[in-house]
């Protein structure tokens, strides 16, 4: 049975080692958001990896960075400590190629997740050309909340913040003061929130309110993100809604959870200042 290795010492362990993944449910988070079987958005949650590494089958070392896509219809989600020491197990590990470590990461995330799970491996050498999105800094095409002149004394969710205003709008706002915390370790997560939605306007002082009221927040940045889209779409009943969040990586790993009731909306990949 696989054990949680947070809050524990840590043995890294350089050679393939696919029980170091550690599973942790959905079904609990949403229960307290009053989300059932039938969920209310659809979504990925986007990691990028940043130290993947193996051996050749020389033994020569290969260096990549890669994505893995995990569909918020997987049961469980991973824990990010035991995602790297995973991938750390690569490090000392042969493989032919790389369309070998892409079937193996995603089988191994298959099973630990209860999903289909894709995997884009990107070699150094060519990631440039391949994944252009990896290498270059983007910023949100949106509107940017963060210098509005407002009071806060609020750091814990507070969807009451939030309210809206005359008018029907369709717009992108955006903000980098999104701080939410492990909730076993206690360690700060930081991340730029994107929220595209049509509908009623929202207030935009207390969009950012409640986006600061996160500060002191403690849960995994899957569950974040799907309060922040349960709250929006109860108080403020867009027609349309997406919520992204774009974290900062600890460890090598990045988490980017997207959320939207548009089954047609995708996530667009882009590494914001700081990732």
């Amino acid at each position: 049975m696989n054990h949680n290795p947070l809050g524990r010492q840590t043995d890294y362990i350089s050679v393939y080692a696919p029980q170091l993944l550690f599973p942790i449910p959905r079904a609990d988070s949403r229960a307290l958001l009053g989300i059932g079987d039938t969920l209310p958005f659809y979504g990925v949650d986007v990691w990028t990896g940043y130290e993947l590494s193996w051996l050749d089958e020389f033994g020569k070392p290969v260096v990549a960075v890669a994505e893995f896509f995990i569909p918020c219809t997987s049961e469980f989600i991973v824990e990010s400590k035991s995602f790297k020491l995973y991938l750390n197990s690569l490090n000392q590990t042969r493989f032919d190629n790389v369309a070998e470590v892409e079937l193996l990461i995603a089988k191994d995330l298959a099973r630990i997740t209860n999903a289909d799970v894709r995997v884009t491996v990107v070699l150094l050498t060519t990631s440039s050309r391949a994944a252009k999105h990896l290498t270059e800094i983007a910023e949100v095409d949106g509107e940017l909340l963060d210098e509005l002149p407002v009071e806060i004394d609020t750091y814990h969710p507070a969807p009451e913040l939030l309210t809206t205003e005359v008018g029907i709008v369709d717009e992108c706002l955006f903000s980098h003061l999104l701080k939410t915390n492990c909730p076993v370790t206690g360690q700060p997560d930081w991340a730029s929130v994107v929220i595209r939605y049509k509908g009623n306007k929202i207030q935009r002082e207390n969009l950012l309110r409640y986006i600061i009221s996160f500060r002191e927040h403690q849960d995994f940045h899957e569950h974040c993100v799907e309060r922040i889209f349960s709250d929006i779409a109860r108080v403020c009943k867009p027609e349309e809604l997406t919520v992204y969040a774009r974290y900062t990586r600890r460890g090598g790993l990045d988490i980017n959870p997207f959320r939207s009731n548009n089954p047609n909306a995708k996530p667009e990949l882009l590494r914001l200042i700081r990732q």
